[in-house]
């Protein structure tokens, strides 16, 4: 296997991605499955206050991605979230920002996988659950072992199947509140009314609107994708921006459009939070085939979460091994620009949910909490990447004054939104569910700065550099 360059960025990955791609990778990002799944459980707890959460998550994260989205303009050479740390904060950032990413969504992926299982469950129970996640796993593989173009497409058709769910779901809530729906079960008319008429906006106080920000984060999570893939998108200068500005209008729609139809359809209070809001909405409207569509949609929503997680992992891990901090064969490329080795070494750790599901109740149990850890990090790379930017804006005064996608506030932002990133971590502690996951995750970075202390050393030792170097805007790609 050699290096191919020919047509390729980045010393072989390939800008495959077109405008479309990146725009439906971007929406699929911003759309969890725990928006079908989990918004009845978090509306329960929150009551319509889940809506002001979901907008306040939803502007920081837009302050984010507009930071990181200069950064990534400012130096087409920027290919991941290690690139720019290392670049502007030191090598031992890369090290620790690329590792705990491509752990995250690792862990991740083999969560989605899982969850794969049980909507496989069903449509037939009789099916074990460990072949469905072989084959999952295999087919993971064998997309990500395509050049790019084929993730690009596969996540544009996912993702419109989500985004036709949600539009579907908007529609149907529209025609009920005007036609005046009498729901079955609850003898109550479809009205606005109901965001407020069942003990207010904030039913639950003060301390149950702060608390459900830790239950909303999370369904954001993903969102920083459309970063990672811009390094192979074509013409980043017009598409990433353009992917970036929607995000706040995704939220408006997929998130808070569609909550506010189920809650003026069903009062808050009356959802049942261990069903699928979506699924009781569609029934009302006399879709008797509603549970068996959106399990489909929460399926794809499943299998273009863990496409992507994939994809992300097997691209830091080649930023790894480009840095000397993986093994080099990791770096290799074949010709259609796929970093083969990295999916191969990813597919190993993903492989590990068949294990899981042969083992039973109790080790699912421990999987969880491996994944609330998981989840934790994702506050991490955040912060470090906002932590970035205002090195950028220091060390690169005249690439920030020169750029035609200034993040707004510059020097005010960052430190709003590193504040409200250290208000979510406060409500993950006071949470007795994610407590003890948070309180785990130093052991992560204790080992990772372990490592890093040998991987240093050994560099130091073979008269190699901490990392590669980032070359200068305006080489390479930057030119294209």
């Amino acid at each position: 296997m050699t290096e191919n360059s020919t047509g390729t960025s980045h010393d072989g990955l390939q800008r495959g991605l077109s405008n479309r791609h990146l725009q439906l990778i971007a929406i699929g990002g911003a759309i969890g499955t725990g928006l079908f799944l989990g918004s009845g459980k978090v509306i329960s707890l929150t009551g319509p206050s889940v809506l002001f959460i979901y907008a306040v998550i939803g502007i920081m994260m837009f302050f984010v991605m507009r930071a990181l989205g200069e950064i990534l303009l400012s130096n087409l050479n920027y290919k991941t979230f290690g690139d720019i740390a290392k670049d502007l904060i030191g090598p031992w950032a890369g090290f620790v920002v690329s590792w705990t990413y491509w752990f995250t969504w690792v862990v991740i992926c083999v969560a989605d996988i899982i969850a794969i299982t049980s909507y496989v469950d069903y449509f037939n129970p009789e099916i074990p659950n460990w072949i469905p996640a072989l084959i999952a796993v295999i087919a993971l593989m064998i997309l990500n072992l395509q050049p790019v173009r084929f993730f690009g497409e596969f996540e544009f058709w996912f993702s419109l199947i989500k985004i036709v769910a949600i539009l579907g779901l908007i529609a149907v809530g529209i025609i009920m509140l005007v036609t005046g729906f009498q729901n079955p079960d609850t003898g109550t008319s479809a009205s606005l009314a109901h965001l407020w008429e069942h003990g207010g906006l904030f039913p639950f106080g003060a301390s149950g609107f702060l608390l459900g920000f830790q239950l909303g984060i999370f369904s954001f999570i993903g969102v920083e994708l459309v970063g990672t893939a811009a390094a192979e998108t074509k013409d980043p200068h017009h598409n990433l921006p353009r992917a970036i500005n929607s995000i706040v209008l995704r939220v408006l729609i997929f998130y808070i459009g569609a909550l506010t139809v189920i809650m003026a359809i069903t009062p808050w209070d009356q959802l049942d939070p261990d069903k699928s809001p979506f699924v009781t909405t569609f029934a009302y409207a006399g879709f008797g085939t509603a549970a068996l569509a959106i399990n489909v949609v929460v399926l794809t929503s499943a299998a273009s979460s863990a496409n992507s997680g994939f994809y992300s992992g097997t691209r830091m891990m080649f930023a790894l091994s480009k840095d000397g901090h993986a093994p080099k064969r990791f770096s290799l490329v074949d010709g259609r620009g796929v970093p083969r080795q990295a999916v191969f070494f990813s597919t190993v750790f993903i492989l590990t949910s068949v294990p899981i599901l042969l083992a039973g109740d109790s080790v699912i149990a421990a999987f969880t909490f491996v994944t609330s850890v998981a989840s934790t990090f994702i506050l991490f790379i955040w912060s470090m990447i906002l932590i970035s930017y205002l090195r950028y804006i220091r060390l690169h005064p005249d690439r920030h004054d020169s750029s035609n996608f200034r993040a707004p506030l510059p020097h005010l932002m960052p430190w709003v939104v590193l504040a409200f990133f250290a208000f979510i971590a406060c409500t993950l502690v006071l949470a007795d569910d994610t407590r003890l996951p948070f309180l785990c995750t130093p052991v992560w970075f204790v080992g990772l700065a372990i490592a890093w202390q040998f991987r240093k050393r050994a560099l130091m030792r073979d008269g190699r550099p901490l990392t590669s170097a980032v070359a200068l805007p305006g080489s390479a790609e930057d030119q294209e």
